[in-house]
């Protein structure tokens, strides 16, 4: 599975944006999907994921009431709204598809898309 995301960028605390990421396959549809995160000299970490469903949603504690999952199968795109972010956001940004273990464990992932958030 080739997933591209695209959409990171530098912004100020408080600020908001939405990561997008479109999948190659045309079993995207079939595909629970996630997004990951590692933050510098961190290691890669979980941060939301949605099932086939497109119903089923799970967060990370740091994601929960600012970022918002969701995904558009008819484009093979999935989405990261993110909302009040705060400079420890600051990581680059993977999406992620075929789960192996709900919800924070994937066998396929792009290649990131950095996001920096300033204080």
């Amino acid at each position: 599975v080739q997933l591209v995301e695209s959409g990171g960028g530098l912004v100020q605390a408080g600020d908001s944006l939405t990561l997008s990421c479109t999948a190659s396959t045309n079993s995207f549809r079939h595909y629970s999907l996630g997004w990951l995160r590692q933050a510098p000299g961190k290691g890669r970490e979980f941060v939301a994921a949605i099932r086939q469903d497109g119903q089923t949603t799970a967060y990370a504690d740091s994601a929960k009431g600012r970022f918002t999952i969701s995904r558009e199968n008819a484009k093979k795109t999935l989405y990261l709204q993110m909302n009040s972010l705060k400079p420890e956001d600051t990581a680059v940004y993977y999406c992620a598809a075929q789960v192996s273990r709900w919800p924070d464990s994937f066998l396929s992932w792009g290649r990131g898309t950095q996001v920096t958030v300033s204080s």
